[in-house]
């Protein structure tokens, strides 16, 4: 059976430089919809089993972070369900390269483990057969998918949660299903609690185009929507657009915005410390809830990050800083690694979607702590 290799599905990305010689297959991937953004990859390769194959990415120096790939693995799956990262992977004369022998007639690989557009529809569907669970459609993307959005609580504080602004960042979603899971578990008495306290806006991925498109950063439309926040248009960024409506009726006391970094090996917290009329009262609730997560979850650490934007300097046209200042909220952005914890590495998966889904499963801890404070 001749090598296959092919992208033309849910998230898929990559284009087939080369693939006559396993020892030499040249790739390439596809820039973001109408944007010079990538890194995003995830195809199939079928015909190889057995075969001593190496994979070359040749336009990797290209990519929207270089650093991302020093002491990146690329991860791979049989089944799709279980994802294990590939050691031979390396970042070498500005292409990353990895050696493999695939061990059945049909293999995956990907930047992350991926998150599908199905699996998203499964979500959704499945947190709607609990009790006190519904579903609002902010609105529809440009191609038209809809904005899923789930309220889950009665209580008359709002905390709003989103993730995969930048699709790309798949274990946002991931995140996403253990938070979720928690959230509506009925024999947890944290998530019992916080239920009757608190009414969650629950956007689980903000991004469907990019996603099914296989994205790194932008909608169809080439936008960025974590640089829209203030200024979508309905043209470019209906789903930025229609968030805002939704948050200006129903205005947060704390909004989370769940993302992904390339480079850093580390779960961290970006906070709105630069915008301007930052409060004493927001940087104490900053603290707080840092110290909570930090004491939920061993994957959670305060000392690898970004740094602080200068005073008044902060981008209103982000998530965090957007928030923070128009509704005088808490409101941060969660990172979470491509690779893997440094402080605590896995060999076998890295980072993965278990840990992800664990790492939101905690955070009802830590919102559970600061809630009557906000």
């Amino acid at each position: 059976m001749a090598l296959n290799i092919n992208a033309a599905f849910d998230s898929g990305n990559i284009l087939v430089e080369s693939a006559d010689d396993p020892r030499d297959i040249r790739l390439s991937i596809r820039k973001d919809s109408e944007s010079d953004f990538y890194q995003w990859f995830h195809f199939r390769a079928s015909g190889a089993k057995g075969t001593a194959c190496t994979f070359r990415i040749t336009n990797a120096a290209g990519a929207a972070f270089t650093g991302g790939w020093d002491g990146y693995r690329v991860v791979a799956s049989y089944d799709r369900e279980t994802w294990f990262r590939v050691d031979a992977t390396k970042y070498e004369n500005g292409h990353l390269i990895w050696n493999h022998a695939p061990e059945q007639d049909s293999i995956y690989y990907a930047y992350f483990a991926p998150y599908s557009m199905e699996r998203h529809a499964d979500l959704i569907a499945d947190c709607l057969q609990y009790d006190g669970v519904s579903l609002e459609v902010l609105g529809q993307s440009v191609e038209g998918q809809t904005i899923d959005c789930l309220t889950i609580g009665e209580g008359d504080k709002t905390i709003w949660v989103i993730a995969r602004q930048h699709p790309g960042e798949s274990m946002a979603e991931w995140w996403m299903e253990g938070f979720l899971a928690r959230l509506l578990d009925e024999e947890d008495e944290v998530a019992q609690q916080l239920r009757r306290d608190v009414k969650f806006r629950i956007v689980p991925n903000m991004n469907p185009d990019g996603s099914r498109h296989g994205n790194l950063r932008t909608n169809i439309k080439g936008a960025n929507l974590n640089r829209e926040w203030g200024v979508a248009t309905p043209e470019r960024c209906p789903e930025v657009l229609c968030t805002i409506a939704a948050m200006d009726a129903d205005k947060p006391v704390l909004c989370l915005d769940v993302h992904g970094d390339e480079s850093l090996p580390y779960n961290f917290i970006a906070g709105a410390e630069g915008i301007p009329g930052y409060t004493q009262k927001q940087a104490d609730d900053l603290a707080a809830f840092l110290t909570a997560y930090k004491k939920a979850s061993p994957d959670f650490q305060t000392e690898h990050g970004y740094g602080l934007s200068p005073a008044g300097t902060g981008n209103l046209t982000m998530c965090t800083n957007y928030t923070a200042h128009r509704y005088d909220c808490l409101a941060m952005t969660l990172e979470m690694p491509f690779k893997d914890n440094a402080d605590a590495p896995d060999a076998a998966e890295g980072w993965s979607p278990d840990r992800s889904a664990q790492l939101g499963g905690a955070v009802l801890d830590a919102m559970a702590d600061v809630v009557g404070q906000l």
